[in-house]
């Protein structure tokens, strides 16, 4: 159950100071030149909190590489509400947010968009990245929402799976009990057998520990 969006990034044009200090970057590394180094944490440190383009370009290389948290704050920068708007800049920034152990901003920013291919792909990312993070309360979200949209049974798999999830992490006393109202309200929006069975072991267990689920 993966995402078919290929979060390949969008490359916007550096302007000339950014690049010098992407140039004296690679220079320095790769002739171990401290002062080249030197230069270029100068012209980012300059430039990079008014350039756009550099921020753009620059957090999608650290999502990349794996570096979230720089990424998320480097993404964050960019004021520019054109490349905001770009399905590639929301998903990297998503990504971050789930990585991040912030998967509320990344659903927010799903809130936000306007229903279409793009939206759903990013609900796909938004379940499976929660999902393999173990964030199950939104992979849920997600995949409840995916499944209302096309019935794949992969979906209702992978909200079964994320809503076991939740009940898990309450019953463990890492999740919050009022989560439970959700998971029985997205487990009450598939028909399937499994269901009923699945409802009553988490009333059984709220009812004797007291937990209120209306």
């Amino acid at each position: 159950m993966w995402s078919s969006c290929h979060l390949s990034p969008t490359i916007h044009s550096l302007s000339a100071r950014a690049l010098a200090g992407v140039v004296n970057a690679s220079v320095g590394q790769d002739a171990g030149s401290r002062e080249h180094i030197k230069m270029a944490q100068q012209f980012f440190q300059a430039y990079m909190y008014n350039d756009d383009d550099f921020n753009w370009n620059h957090g999608i290389s650290l999502a990349q590489t794996g570096n979230f948290k720089a990424a998320e704050e480097a993404l964050l920068l960019v004021q520019n509400e054109k490349y905001k708007a770009e399905y590639c800049y929301i998903s990297w920034l998503a990504r971050c947010y789930i990585s991040n152990g912030q998967p509320r901003n990344s659903w927010e920013l799903y809130l936000k968009m306007d229903t279409s291919n793009e939206s759903f792909n990013l609900l796909q990312l938004i379940a499976n990245d929660c999902y393999r993070m173990g964030q199950f309360l939104y992979a849920a979200k997600a995949f409840d929402v995916l499944e209302r949209l096309d019935p794949d049974p992969e979906y209702w798999e992978g909200k079964r799976g994320a809503c076991v999830g939740v009940f898990q992490q309450v019953v463990a006393g890492k999740q919050q009990r009022e989560d439970l109202r959700d998971v029985l309200a997205m487990m009450r929006n598939t028909s399937n057998p499994q269901v009923e069975y699945m409802v009553r072991i988490i009333k059984k267990w709220c009812n004797e520990n007291g937990v209120k689920i209306g």
